[in-house]
């Protein structure tokens, strides 16, 4: 969505009756106001939209045409490029995420010596000992597990790293979704409203979960790798 884009990165499949489901797709670089292209709309997440880069648009072609030396590398080698990126996007996403929580930290930690309920702020309610607790624990050992995807990424490559990529993938949304669920919910209503930056951040990492490949893709894909090792 944002006007500044001006050329389209397409990935489609070329040879979709291949015999190697990984060689079936290819990039193409498709100009913004190539005819048969229509930016339609654009697309919301959770009721959200990404301001900060224009947003997420559903995009329309029909019967647009480019010449065969707009390929990105060689045909058939989309899936390889896709492959490569995806990476080092899993684990800035989960490096983004544990930033997430560490402001759901500081934002339920305000919240706690600041609210009173009951007659007593609730930073002296034992659920809320629990919640600040839990989260911190949470976020140092997911920060490790990033920390040491990092480290083998750039010392064995993202190859190498597959297990510890697809852990991380696996393990930090989930887990900072949880962290912003008890955030909201220590700010009461004020946590689904727009007064806190609780509901967005919470609607971007549930997203996340999906983003580079659901959840249960990558379990699947572990299991066969810890499988592999007892077989």
């Amino acid at each position: 969505m944002n006007p500044d884009c001006k050329i389209f990165i397409v990935m489609g499949k070329t040879d979709p009756d291949g015999a190697d489901v990984r060689r079936q797709q290819s990039m193409i670089l498709v100009p913004r106001d190539t005819p048969g292209v229509e930016v339609r709309r654009a697309m919301q997440v959770y009721g959200y939209e990404d301001h900060s880069h224009g947003g997420h648009a559903e995009v329309v072609f029909d019967g647009a045409r480019v010449p065969a030396s707009a390929l990105v590398g060689e045909e058939g080698g989309g899936f390889a490029i896709a492959q490569a990126r995806l990476g080092p996007g899993r684990i800035h996403h989960c490096m983004r995420l544990i930033g997430m929580a560490e402001r759901a930290i500081e934002l339920m930690c305000r919240r706690a010596v600041e609210r009173t309920a009951f007659g007593k702020p609730l930073a002296q309610q034992g659920v809320v000992h629990n919640w600040i607790a839990d989260a911190r624990v949470t976020v140092e050992q997911l920060r490790l597990l990033v920390l040491k995807t990092a480290w083998l990424m750039d010392t064995v490559g993202n190859r190498g790293a597959h297990t510890e990529i697809q852990a991380i993938k696996i393990a930090t949304p989930r887990a900072v979704v949880d962290i912003l669920d008890k955030a909201v919910q220590l700010h009461g209503a004020g946590g689904v409203s727009q007064d806190f930056p609780l509901a967005e951040l919470w609607a971007g990492a549930r997203t996340l979960k999906l983003a580079d490949g659901p959840d249960e893709v990558h379990q699947r894909s572990l299991a066969r790798r810890e499988l592999k090792k007892y077989v």
